[in-house]
């Protein structure tokens, strides 16, 4: 893809809650495309899942989770499906970045082509990603060259882990950043489960 430096990351995502592997995403994508700016999206009302966590509470704690991350810009985004929150960002060719289980979905994404003319997508690999599932995807598209797999380093850490977790009064310090860990404490959130 060959990004020049300076250019725009757009992480998008529930984030209920955030964790470290959120985090380590952010900042190697930001490494391997040199980007200046990493615009982190809470999505208000996803499209394909449910959430019972109040948008301003995952806003908190997005903001919280990416702090120590000086391109990180968390906001609010009110739109459900991707290519709607591109539309309206209205970016010069930034990089769209999502995991490769998420890439392996593109396909049935709302306007999955115009996301492509909207974004370059940049999909994060982990050592063991399934590839034949990656390029089975990549055939399906008029423009693979919009895609750019980067490697990272696994993290076993999903959401739903997290909030099962603390609904059966596990510890989760290792899994979300101190100061989230630390707010889930004190806000008593996904304690009944």
């Amino acid at each position: 893809m060959g990004v020049a430096p300076g250019g725009i990351g757009i992480l998008g995502g529930a984030f209920d809650p955030p964790h470290v592997g959120h985090v380590a995403l952010a900042e190697e994508a930001v490494r391997h495309f040199r980007l200046e700016r990493l615009l982190v999206r809470v999505v208000a009302d996803p499209g394909h899942k449910d959430v019972d966590t109040a948008p301003q509470i995952r806003l908190f704690l997005a903001e919280l989770a990416f702090a120590s991350l000086d391109e990180a810009e968390v906001a609010l985004d009110p739109f459900g499906r991707t290519v709607d929150s591109l539309e309206a960002l209205g970016l010069h060719d930034p990089v769209f970045l999502i995991g490769a289980d998420e890439f392996a979905d593109f396909l049935t994404w709302k306007e999955p082509e115009r996301v492509l003319e909207l974004a370059r997508v940049g999909v994060a690999t982990r050592p063991g990603t399934d590839r034949s599932m990656l390029d089975a995807v990549l055939r399906n598209l008029s423009r693979p060259d919009r895609v750019e797999l980067f490697p990272l380093e696994p993290f076993d850490v999903s959401s739903s882990d997290i909030r099962a977790r603390v609904a059966a009064g596990k510890p989760v310090d290792e899994l979300v950043p101190r100061s989230v860990a630390a707010e889930l404490k004190r806000l008593g959130l996904y304690r009944d489960g």
